[in-house]
């Protein structure tokens, strides 16, 4: 009798954009590893070269997105100039 195969995926990351600016046109713009909507020109523009400039910094490092922890992805999430707001508190 043969056992059934379970068939393993790749692990997976994705980032995702959202820009909650509009002026009317709809924006989208997808690659290897992100998904972005939404935005001004302005603001999809700045989206779209962050994320250009992560994927870059990981291909330095020799990694993929799902490769890397929270905390090196915090790191290349602020060396190209993105931070993380606190949580606000009640």
């Amino acid at each position: 009798m043969m056992k059934a195969k379970k068939s393993e995926e790749p692990a997976r990351a994705l980032l995702v954009g959202v820009g909650l600016d509009s002026d009317g046109h709809k924006r989208v713009t997808t690659g290897k590893n992100f998904a972005l909507v939404g935005g001004t020109q302005e603001t999809h523009e700045a989206m779209t070269e962050k994320v250009i400039k992560i994927n870059e910094k990981l291909k330095v490092r020799g990694k993929e997105l799902h490769e890397v922890s929270r905390a090196e992805f915090d790191e290349i999430a602020h060396e190209v100039g993105l931070r993380r707001d606190a949580p606000e508190q009640n």
